[in-house]
């Protein structure tokens, strides 16, 4: 896997349930993006939070820490608006106690039993934070640092968010310096797409994903929702 680009694209399958409009194939730039202050971290890292909102109102409010996607407003089949992901109103709930809400995962998303793998002959040992695994990259995933922005602007697909972040080698145990680049665009037909690019300098594992919790009610419960996933393959877990 060395300088490997390794590419993920998460298009807004969930999201497509909640009334979306057609698409539009114009190469003129469409939407807004903008940037307010969403307070610091308990060491002081400043944390910003990005809007991206397209010309038919849908809106996605994204913060540097973690990724997170804070609030994601899109129309339901009658037009209305409503936020479909679940998350706090402040940075200082989401450092306290947050089941991953919103937030992008990685070194490896999921668990890796007894916190250990073996790559290259040689056996690598991660924090253990979920019982005797270790969950979505340890006890300082990516969900729990501050990303840079390396990109934001509005493209004629929609406004679009680009962060990056350097793992060094070492980094929850896994090797490699790895470079993450993560991808929010809004698109006009109300998809939040989100792409995944990473490269290393070492063999290493890697699995990226982005964890919101999606109610497409917008309130309420969850207990009307139907889910299918369109898998050729899954991973089978044990006991």
């Amino acid at each position: 896997m060395n300088n490997t680009n390794i590419w993920i694209l998460l298009l807004g399958a969930g999201i497509c349930a909640a009334g979306l409009l057609g698409c539009v194939t114009s190469s003129v730039p469409a939407g807004y993006i903008g940037k307010q202050s969403f307070g610091r971290t308990p060491d002081g890292v400043r944390v910003d939070l990005y809007t991206l909102r397209n010309t038919k109102g849908a809106e996605a409010r994204i913060m540097t820490y973690g990724g997170i996607v804070v609030s994601l407003k899109v129309p339901d089949r009658d037009g209305k608006f409503g936020d479909v992901v679940f998350g706090y109103d402040n940075l200082d709930d989401y450092v306290k106690n947050s089941p991953y809400f919103g937030a992008l995962i990685g070194r490896y998303g999921n668990r890796i039993a007894k916190g250990q793998f073996q790559l290259d002959g040689k056996t690598y040992q991660l924090p253990v934070n979920d019982g005797p695994n270790s969950l979505h990259g340890g006890t300082k995933g990516f969900d729990k640092v501050v990303w840079s922005v390396s990109g934001a602007e509005v493209t004629p697909k929609g406004p679009a968010l680009e962060l990056t972040y350097l793992s060094r080698n070492g980094d929850q145990g896994y090797p490699g310096n790895l470079t993450a680049h993560a991808t929010y665009t809004l698109t006009e037909d109300n998809a939040l797409q989100v792409e995944f690019t990473a490269t290393t300098d070492q063999d290493t594992v890697l699995n990226l994903t982005h964890h919101s919790y999606f109610n497409l009610a917008g309130e309420g419960d969850i207990l009307g929702h139907e889910v299918m996933i369109n898998a050729d393959k899954f991973t089978p877990v044990d006991s």
